[in-house]
């Protein structure tokens, strides 16, 4: 297993935030503060992968929506026929 390489940086923070970290690691919950700050590391990069992921389902959905063509005029009721026919269909089919 290769060893990660740690590098140290200095960070500013609020009281608050530097008494809920070291809150944390004095109930046992993280080893360090430095293990408190790597997870929040991690969980940003997650919610940033998350978030870019999404802007690509949006811009993939933009898409589609752009090449389906003009919308139509229909009357409501169709439309709330065709999307309980719809749910109606993938409940059935779960």
């Amino acid at each position: 297993m290769a060893l990660v390489k740690i590098e140290k940086i200095s960070i500013a923070i609020t009281a608050g935030q530097h008494a809920r970290i070291k809150a944390a690691v004095e109930r046992g919950d993280y080893a360090t503060t430095s293990e408190v700050i790597r997870t929040a590391l991690r969980e940003w990069e997650l919610k940033e992968e998350m978030r870019r992921l999404e802007g690509e389902r949006i811009a993939r959905l933009w898409d589609e929506g752009l090449a389906s063509g003009p919308a139509r005029e229909r009357p409501i009721d169709d439309i709330l026929d065709e999307a309980k026919a719809r749910l109606a269909k993938n409940q059935a089919a779960e």
